[in-house]
């Protein structure tokens, strides 16, 4: 899906000459010229970039600016006609990513569009990474890195089987939910798993002899009666 830059600027024929070389390099495009029609289009269609004119009837760039950041955190690059240092401090100082000054050139302009969009991929990318790599599971003393395929109790390692680890991690994606044995058996071992249903009840007793603190008496793998087992953590 196309990127989308919405562009706030009054003056119709920049902002034309604007829509139509991003649109020619791929991007999705929405004008405003004013500054509430600006805020409501930011709003309504969450822009990747926007870019906005200080110079605006009405509500300035950088009233719009201030707005639009205490919702969203969508680059932003000003532009403006003045090349006053306090403008540019002003500016990133309300939220402002980037700034340009005219008259520029359209390379230039699509160079900085470029880079602050590459700059949004790898944040989001990171990020991804990041929630990827502490996708962890707490249940009191237990803990389960699915990443990782580790679990700890009290804070030391639990030395499970392959398929002790994928039950527990079944039990940990289904929490407090009534799991048969049939539908155990087919997510943790597949359909193409030979075996029945007691394969489920073994691994189950060898986790229980790992996790509960009294494996005869267990109260975080349960017994569901005439059904299989219950999983609270």
């Amino acid at each position: 899906m196309a990127e989308k830059i919405l562009i706030v600027e009054d003056e119709v024929v920049l902002q034309e000459t604007l829509a139509y070389n991003l649109k020619h390099q791929g991007y999705s495009v929405e004008t405003a010229g004013n500054g509430q029609d600006a805020i409501d289009k930011a709003r309504n269609i969450k822009p990747d970039l926007i870019m906005l004119d200080i110079m605006l009837p009405g509500m300035d760039g950088f009233e719009i600016c201030r707005i639009l950041r205490k919702e969203m955190n969508t680059p932003i690059l000003m532009l403006t006609a003045r090349d006053d240092e306090i403008d540019r401090v002003v500016g990133l100082e309300v939220g402002a990513d980037d700034y340009l000054t005219k008259p520029f050139s359209m390379r230039e302009l699509i160079a900085r569009v470029k880079a602050l969009l590459r700059r949004v991929r790898i944040m989001k990318d990171t990020s991804l990474l990041e929630n990827d790599a502490h996708k962890i599971y707490s249940f009191k003393d237990l803990e389960i890195d699915e990443t990782r395929k580790e679990a700890t109790l009290n804070g030391e390692p639990l030395h499970l089987k392959p398929k002790e680890f994928d039950l527990l991690l079944f039990f940990a994606h289904h929490q407090s939910q009534a799991l048969s044995r049939e539908l155990i058996l087919e997510k943790v071992w597949g359909w193409e798993y030979f075996g029945d249903s007691r394969t489920v009840d073994v691994h189950v007793r060898w986790l229980r002899e790992r996790i509960e603190k009294d494996p005869a008496h267990p109260n975080r793998i349960i017994t569901v009666r005439s059904t299989g087992y219950r999983f609270e953590g």
